[in-house]
């Protein structure tokens, strides 16, 4: 069984992340979507609220699990028993992070293989921090994120009334 790893932080999740998460189920047998505890951001929502917008939003698709991880991410895909990890590329500018980011992996477990994915064209502009920042100003973001994302981000913000979702 070939089982990747998508990490993340997922703050929220979005549909680009999703398109990601439905392309490496074609790849892999299992794809475990690892939703990061230290990543040196100030999150909106709480570890175990972006495990649930992620397990609620993943559930019809076959193959994926959903599971937090914390430390190292190469520590997480030895656990799993992974062979890839899975990053998701938007534009040119997230290729040299994202590179860079996969040599030091490589460095620490020369075993674990990194798949990159383009994002689909209608989810190249598409982040998290654009969508948080949408939704905290009254935007709509409806397209962009699954419906349980879209409220769970108005309810954060106290808007659920105003986009009746």
């Amino acid at each position: 069984m070939r089982v990747a790893v998508y990490p993340g932080t997922f703050d929220p999740i979005t549909n680009g992340h999703l398109d990601v998460i439905k392309r490496a189920c074609k790849l892999f047998d299992r794809v475990i979507v690892g939703v990061a505890r230290d990543n040196y951001k100030q999150t909106l929502f709480s570890l175990e609220e972006r495990v649930r917008l992620v397990q609620e939003v993943t559930r019809d698709i076959p193959g994926v699990e959903v599971k937090a991880f914390q430390g190292l991410l190469v520590d997480f895909v030895r656990r799993e028993g992974a062979c890839a990890v899975v990053r998701g590329l938007r534009a040119v500018s997230d290729f040299e992070y994202e590179f860079q980011m996969s040599i030091m992996n490589k460095k620490l477990a020369e075993e674990v293989e990194t798949v990159f994915l383009m994002t689909a064209t209608e989810y190249s502009f598409l982040t998290s921090s654009i969508i948080r920042q949408v939704a905290a100003l009254g935007g709509c973001i409806r397209g962009l994120v699954p419906p349980a994302v879209e409220l769970a981000l108005y309810e954060k913000f106290n808007l659920a009334e105003k986009y009746r979702v």
